[in-house]
């Protein structure tokens, strides 16, 4: 469910076979966390460095094995 006022949060497909996950920038206050199961409450910050371009906020992830889930979490 989304938050409303929050940032969406999106992924694509690079074109090097990569995930994209972005969200608009500025977006103060907003931090992305990772799970790899929705049933558990052990959402982590995902090592991944995040790149601010000035328009998106992103990371580049490679294909997981198994699942991950992505939230933008406002304390």
């Amino acid at each position: 469910m989304q938050t409303p006022g929050a940032p969406v949060l999106s992924v694509k497909l690079t074109t090097t076979n990569k995930a994209m996950v972005y969200w608009t920038s500025p977006s103060s206050g907003y931090n992305l966390q990772a799970n790899t199961n929705l049933v558990t409450t052990n959402w982590v910050t995902p090592v991944e460095c995040i790149t601010d371009n000035g328009t998106i906020k992103y990371i580049i992830v490679n294909p997981p094995t198994g699942n991950r889930f992505y939230r933008l979490k406002n304390p």
